[in-house]
Formats: structure tokens, C-alpha cells, sequence
């Protein structure tokens, strides 16, 4: 009888650690009456990967918390770090004044333990040169990437003028929606949420192009990330979630209030089979291992 239910033990192992979603490296012993876990199906699965998204760093630009956030990336070990914009004060022509300010940026993610995606806001090119700039430092200001069965956009809202993705930009991502038709989920990274009104800077030409550029997008699954207003928010449109960031450094105004929505944070986000699940983490909630100051 005893080598029955030994036997019964190692039947029910084996099958356990042959299951689909169990980690093939999981090694425990399992009764076959009663066990102190709920199940073992460990939410390990590589295709449910995990990102995290920086907001606007400047616009106002708080010395030290970038930096910290930089700190705090390396904690959480994402497996990359994409921003939407606003990486340098900017609004300049000079070019040593502007390489000194991407040094001192470069510098920043340059310690992040995982690789960054940059993307531009109206801080990073607001004039000619500063289009240059970035050209000569970090070449194309939008570009695409597929990263398992994910299509990331990775728009410029800058392009040629404020709150504008230019032509040559709408038949550059035109292609890469139809040469990617088939992918699981799409993500959008855009500085300016060109769905809100802005009746300082819109055009009717910029507004031409963002309806374009929202009609590639009809008929997939797909999530919009942006930010600029350094307040947090969020909203439907087209049955689909549309995300404005906070800030990870820029100013906050005079209320910084989490009931304003008013917060430095890191978007943690994990892709599943149904689209992204996102968790805004606070940066003074983030702490390491050290023990609290006395």
C-alpha cells in the first residue's frame, strides 16, 4: 500500500510538471489529497512580457528625479525602458549648448541596466536645428520595432511643426501596419496626445494627419501612450485606451496632488494575450533594500 501511494506521488509530479503554463523547471512535491497552494500554473509565460514606459522629465525639469528613476528601473529589471518625449529642456539653436544637454541626458540612461528607446517630444525638436541634433545623435525621429508578435510605434509628433506627424511619417507607418497586419497587439509612444484639443497649436493640417493616422490603426488591437500635459489620464477612443502620462522629472504645478492625478511614476506594463495590463508606480514608493534613515 505504501508503494502505492508513492507511486501515485511520482504519477502525479510527473504529470504536474508536464503541464501546459507549469514551469518545466518547477520541482515540488504535490500530495494527491490536499496541497497549500491554489494551483501551480505560474503566470511565467515569455510571451507575457514586461516594459516599462518614462514620462516627461522636463517642461519645468526637477533636478534629481530622473536620476532616480534611472536607479529605480535598474531595481525592477524590466526588460526595456521606452520614453514618450520631452528628454531635454531644449528650445534652443545653439549646438553646444544642445550637445551639453544630451550629454548630460545620455549620461542618465546610459546607466540603465536595460536597453532605452527614445522617442521625441516638442522639448526635443522644436526648431530646425534641434531636428538636426537629433538626426546627427540618434538618427530616425520615428521608427517601429516587433518584439514577440507586438508591433511598437514609435511616433514623432513634431513632424514638421508642433502637433503634426508629417506626411513622409504617415506613409513610413502606412507600410508598416500592412507589413505587420498580423500581429497580436500594437502599442503607439507619442509625446503630444493629438486627440485633445489644442487651440494654440493645432492646424488644420496636423489634424488631417492624426485622423489619417488613426484610421491605419482601425480594425487592430492597439494602446496609445503619450504625454505633454504632465497630468495623468486616461480615455477611450474607437473602443480602444488612450493613455496620457504624468511626469518623471517635469513640473508638476502648484498642486502636486495625486487627486490632480500629479505624480512622478514608471509605467509598468505586461503584455498579455488580451493587450497590455499597466501599473503606474509611484517613484516615492519604490524603495530598495536599504533600511529607513533613523
Amino acid at each position: 500500500m505504501r508503494f502505492l501511494r508513492n507511486f501515485v506521488f511520482i504519477a502525479l509530479a510527473i504529470v504536474l510538471v508536464g503541464c501546459a503554463g507549469v514551469n518545466q523547471n518547477l520541482e515540488i512535491q504535490v500530495s494527491e489529497q490536499a496541497n497549500p497552494w491554489t494551483h501551480l500554473n505560474l503566470y511565467n509565460k515569455a510571451d507575457n512580457f514586461q516594459f516599462a514606459i518614462v514620462s516627461d522629465r522636463t517642461g519645468g525639469h526637477r533636478p534629481g528625479v530622473f536620476a532616480d528613476a534611472v536607479e529605480k528601473l535598474n531595481l525592477l529589471k524590466p526588460e526595456f525602458v521606452i520614453s514618450i518625449g520631452d528628454l531635454i529642456q531644449g528650445y534652443t539653436e545653439d549646438d553646444a549648448e544642445l550637445n551639453t544637454m544630451w550629454d548630460e541626458f545620455d549620461g542618465l540612461v546610459n546607466r540603465l541596466q536595460m536597453p532605452f528607446f527614445y522617442v521625441p517630444g516638442n522639448h526635443d525638436i522644436s526648431n530646425p536645428v534641434m531636428a538636426k541634433k537629433w538626426h546627427q545623435r540618434l538618427g530616425p525621429s520615428y521608427y517601429h520595432f516587433v518584439y514577440h508578435d507586438v508591433l511598437f510605434l514609435c511616433a514623432n509628433t513634431e513632424d514638421p511643426y508642433r502637433r503634426c506627424i508629417g506626411d513622409r511619417q504617415i506613409e513610413y507607418f502606412r507600410k508598416v501596419l500592412k507589413d505587420n497586419s498580423k500581429v497580436r497587439w500594437t502599442l503607439v509612444f507619442m509625446h503630444e496626445p493629438l486627440w485633445k484639443p489644442d487651440e494654440k497649436f493645432d492646424t488644420d493640417k496636423g489634424k488631417e494627419n492624426w485622423h489619417k493616422f488613426e484610421s491605419l490603426l482601425a480594425g487592430r488591437p492597439y494602446t496609445v501612450f503619450s504625454g505633454h500635459q504632465h497630468r495623468y489620464d486616461k480615455s477611450v477612443h474607437n473602443s480602444r485606451r488612450y493613455y496620457v502620462l504624468a511626469t518623471t522629472g517635469g513640473t508638476q504645478g502648484k498642486e502636486p496632488t495625486l487627486a490632480k492625478c500629479r505624480f512622478d511614476h514608471i509605467v509598468w506594463v505586461t503584455m498579455t494575450d488580451d493587450g497590455p495590463v499597466m501599473a503606474n508606480l509611484l517613484l516615492e514608493g519604490i524603495l530598495d533594500d536599504e533600511p529607513c534613515p533613523q
